[in-house]
C-alpha cells in the first residue's frame, strides 16, 4: 500500500503545473542557475528513473532536501512531527472521553430532552468545520475571556524540555518540570478541543444508535427479566457490542486527524506537519511532499492494524472465526 501511495503522489507531483526549481530559486535565477538545480533533482530525466532515484534515497532513510526549508526533508519530519502526533494523540483521547460517555447518555435516556440535547450538540459538531470551532473558541477563550493562550506550543518565556520523545507532556514529566507542563497544557486545550469537537460528534451519534439497536436484543430483554439494573444493563451488556461500529469509526476519524490537522495548527500557529505539508505543497517541494504523503499514508496504515485487533477483541465471533479459518 505504501508503494503504491508512494507512486502515486510522486506522479501526480510531478504532473502538476509549475517548475519546481523556478519556484524555488526566484524569478531572478538564471538558465544555468535553474538547470543546475533540475540536473540535481533528477527532474531532466524520465519520470521512472527519477522515481527509482527517490526509492533508493527512501530506503536508505534519504527523503532528499526541501526546497522550502533549505534543510533535509528527514530532519522536518522529525522536528515537526511530534508536535502534530501530540495534538492528534489528545484530540483522539478527547473523542472517545467526551463522545462514547455522551452516547451511553443519550441511549440510557432515549426520547427524553437529554437525548434530544445531546442529538442536537451532535450535529452542530459533525456539520460544523474544525477551523470554524477554532476561531470561536479563539474568540471566546483568547480574546473575551483571556484565561487561553492563542498560539504556539510553549509561552514565550518558558524553558522547553530536553527533547527525548518530541513529545513536551512526556518530555517534561520526564524532565520533572510541572511548569512546563501545565503551560503546554494550556496551549493545547484549544487547538485539540477544536480538532476534537467532530469526532466527539461523531462517537456520541454512533455509540446511541448502536446502543439503541441492541437494546432490543433478546439477551437484553433477559437481562432485564432477571432483575439486573439498567445502569448495569448498559455498561456491561450493551455498550460492548456497540462499541464495534463506533471503533471502526473513530479509528478512521482519528487517522484521519493528521491530515485533518492543518487548518487548525495554521490558526493557532502550531509548528506541525500538517501545515508544513500545505506549505510545501503550495512551493510544489516534490521530496517534501511525498514523504509528508507517505508519513500520513503509513499512520493510516498503522491505525487501520490496530482497529483490526481492537474490533477483534470486543467481538469474540472474528476470533472464533479467524481460529476456524486457519484450522
Amino acid at each position: 500500500m505504501l508503494l503504491g501511495l508512494s507512486l502515486l503522489i510522486f506522479v501526480i507531483a510531478r504532473v502538476i503545473p509549475g517548475d519546481p526549481a523556478r519556484i524555488a530559486l526566484g524569478p531572478l535565477a538564471s538558465r544555468a542557475q535553474i538547470a543546475a538545480l533540475r540536473a540535481q533533482m533528477y527532474l531532466d530525466e524520465p519520470l521512472p528513473v527519477q522515481y527509482a532515484h527517490y526509492v533508493r534515497g527512501v530506503v536508505r532513510g534519504d527523503f532528499g532536501e526541501s526546497l522550502y526549508t533549505h534543510r533535509p526533508v528527514t530532519t522536518d519530519l522529525h522536528d515537526l512531527f511530534p508536535a502534530t502526533l501530540e495534538l492528534v494523540l489528545y484530540a483522539g483521547l478527547l473523542m472517545v472521553a467526551v463522545g462514547v460517555p455522551l452516547g451511553i447518555l443519550a441511549a440510557s435516556y432515549r426520547d427524553t430532552w437529554v437525548d434530544t440535547l445531546v442529538r442536537l450538540i451532535s450535529l452542530g459538531g459533525v456539520v460544523t468545520p474544525a477551523f470554524v470551532w477554532a476561531i470561536v473558541l479563539m474568540l471566546i477563550f483568547a480574546y473575551a475571556l483571556g484565561v487561553l493562550p492563542v498560539a504556539g506550543r510553549l509561552s514565550a518565556g518558558a524553558v522547553p524540555p530536553p527533547p527525548v520523545t518530541g513529545l513536551v507532556t512526556i518530555d517534561a514529566l520526564l524532565d520533572r518540570n510541572p511548569a512546563t507542563y501545565l503551560d503546554f497544557l494550556r496551549h493545547l486545550v484549544l487547538p485539540a478541543v477544536s480538532l476534537a469537537l467532530a469526532g466527539v460528534a461523531q462517537a456520541a451519534r454512533l455509540t446511541r444508535a448502536s446502543m439503541v439497536d441492541v437494546a432490543g436484543r433478546p439477551f437484553i430483554e433477559a437481562a432485564r427479566a432477571f432483575g439486573i439494573s439498567n445502569a448495569r444493563i448498559a455498561l456491561k451488556y450493551m455498550l460492548k457490542p456497540s462499541l464495534i461500529p463506533t471503533v471502526t469509526i473513530l479509528g478512521l476519524d482519528f487517522a484521519a486527524l493528521l491530515g485533518n490537522a492543518f487548518l487548525v495548527e495554521a490558526v493557532f500557529n502550531w509548528p506541525g506537519i500538517a501545515r508544513y505539508g500545505v506549505q510545501v505543497i503550495l512551493r510544489k517541494d516534490l521530496n517534501a511532499i511525498v514523504a509528508v504523503v507517505i508519513i500520513m499514508g503509513l499512520f493510516f496504515v498503522v491505525i487501520n492494524f490496530l482497529i483490526d485487533i481492537l474490533v477483534g477483541y470486543l467481538d469474540p465471533r472474528i476470533r472464533l472465526r479467524q481460529a476456524d479459518e486457519a484450522a
